[in-house]
């Protein structure tokens, strides 16, 4: 397969290469749903914001699968921020979903720090799940220095 780009370096509008942070993450639903077994609304509303909870409707396995996809979001998130000094705060990472379903992210806090100072601007998150497992991929796009 040819890609008519080869050889060519991409670069945005200021001239410098893109800058491109990808985070992966899997998590077994099951271990969610023990910890919502065991902790309760104290691990729903450590881990989780208001919305997400909203947006995980349902019960046992059938919530538990939601919430350990978002989980996955949280920890891909980390991973495509790349943070060296101390982890953001669970909440700080928050994935939204829209009407038609569609997850976006949205971060405050020290999240949204780590991004300002990594320089990526635009995040966008892709959530499944299928049977005992839940996953996620966040890809951040931002700008290098010229």
């Amino acid at each position: 397969m040819s890609n008519a780009n080869e050889g060519q370096e991409l670069t945005n509008a200021t001239g410098a290469p893109p800058r491109l942070s990808v985070g992966v993450d899997l998590v077994a639903v099951d271990e969610v749903q023990m910890a919502l077994a065991n902790f309760g609304d104290r691990y729903l509303y450590r881990v989780f914001t208001d919305h997400e909870v909203a947006c995980c409707l349902g019960e046992g396995v059938v919530r538990a699968r939601h919430l350990a996809a978002r989980f996955a979001a949280k920890e891909a998130t980390m991973k495509a921020l790349g943070p060296s000094d101390r982890l953001p705060d669970w909440r700080s990472i928050e994935v939204r979903q829209d009407e038609s379903g569609r997850c976006t992210l949205r971060l405050s806090g020290h999240a949204a720090e780590l991004a300002r100072s990594a320089q990526l601007n635009d995040f966008a998150v892709s959530l499944t799940h299928e049977g005992n497992l839940a996953a996620a991929v966040v890809v951040a796009l931002g700008r290098s220095e010229p």
